[in-house]
């Protein structure tokens, strides 16, 4: 039979998330599996460390650990920067919720586990996302019956001025009608938000989505820019619409090239991988789905401000000045409608929108006479 102690340090081993115990003092002196991978050192490096080292000065896990050793009651702190040179690049700050707790069978002894906040991150930006898609989807409606219909009026009229007015008023009364077929457009653009009729679904090889995308975009928005490529090629289908999913990575790559406008060498990678493990509740499917296709469309741009990227899923949301903030928002429904999940990554020098969709499913074995699978 397997000893208490030895079955705990099994199960703290087995656990995803980092792991550490410290001293009163903030000297290591057991971190997991999860932990050594996380801080990008060893058991015997980093319990020759105190915590001070392995996180940013100043960080709010000291204070916590303190308020612990004070109060001998569990805390948590939520939403902390972890910045350490550990990571390989200063820019690399991770986010975390941080649970610290007194161990009174270890006395002086505190435990610390952080949860990495991307992937609930990611799930919130999705829910929000779809929340506003869908007050979209109301604006959109209220837009198409009381203004197409006084727009109608408004650039019929301007049509006829431009046949009576001096050719210095002209352009005025084109100005008028280009901007009413502007407006006119925008609203169609919304409308696309309201449209929950079903569409044909199919298995589809991602790969070929994303080669068409390359072709239509290398001569158009990224004909000055490098693609590179790394696929898996065992990846499974999605079930999915072919027309829809190209109209998602090519909003993607759009804003990417346009980011990458004043970058010397202007590059994006396509790179995708089965991560298996990842499951979520959507709308509408009682059971939580898998969803390990894992799309990564990243360029070397300069980056957006970190202050955007809680937003930037949302309709009319834009860094552009004649931009109408309805294509990544466009990106986020029709990935919801998939089932999937998109987020975006971002800081100098790199920018990655990731996708994250379920496989297809696969089609039920026919029997034949005998019984057997055909």
């Amino acid at each position: 039979m397997t000893d208490v102690p030895e079955l705990s340090a099994a199960v703290l081993q087995a656990l995803p998330q980092p792991v550490l115990v410290c001293g009163e003092d903030r000297t290591i002196v057991f971190v997991n599996y999860a932990a050594e991978a996380f801080f990008g050192g060893s058991l015997s490096v980093l319990t020759r460390q105190r915590l001070d080292d392995l996180i940013a000065f100043g960080s709010p896990i000291v204070g916590l650990v303190q308020s612990v050793i004070e109060r001998h009651a569990p805390m948590t702190e939520y939403r902390v920067r972890v910045g350490s040179s550990r990571f390989g690049n200063a820019n690399d700050d991770r986010v975390v919720d941080v649970f610290a707790t007194p161990m009174p069978e270890l006395e002086g002894r505190i435990a610390l586990l952080f949860q990495e906040r991307t992937m609930a991150d990611k799930i919130d930006r999705q829910l929000v996302s779809r929340g506003a898609a869908r007050s979209v989807t109301g604006l959109a409606s209220m837009l198409a019956h009381e203004i197409k219909n006084p727009l109608s009026g408004i650039r019929g009229a301007a049509q006829l001025l431009e046949q009576s007015v001096s050719d210095e008023e002209l352009p005025l009364a084109r100005l008028v009608r280009d901007e009413v077929d502007r407006i006119v457009d925008l609203i169609d653009r919304v409308e696309v938000f309201g449209d929950d009729r079903p569409i044909e679904r199919e298995p589809i090889n991602i790969h070929v989505i994303l080669d068409r995308v390359k072709l239509l975009t290398k001569s158009g928005v990224a004909r000055n820019i490098s693609f590179v490529e790394d696929y898996d090629p065992s990846l499974p289908p999605v079930q999915g619409n072919r027309d829809q999913l190209i109209q998602v990575f090519l909003n993607i790559v759009k804003n990417a090239a346009e980011a990458l406008e004043h970058t010397s060498k202007p590059e994006i990678k396509f790179s995708t991988a089965f991560r298996p493990g990842i499951r979520i509740s959507v709308q509408g499917v009682n059971e939580r789905i898998s969803l390990p296709l894992e799309i990564i469309i990243e360029d070397n741009g300069p980056g957006a401000s970190p202050d955007l990227v809680p937003i930037l899923f949302d309709p009319f949301v834009t860094t552009k000045s004649n931009g109408s903030g309805l294509g990544l928002a466009l990106v986020a429904k029709i990935i919801g409608d998939h089932g999937g999940v998109v987020d975006m990554d971002t800081r100098p020098g790199r920018t990655k929108f990731r996708v994250l969709l379920p496989v297809a499913p696969r089609p039920a074995p026919t029997l034949t006479k005998e019984g057997t699978d055909k």
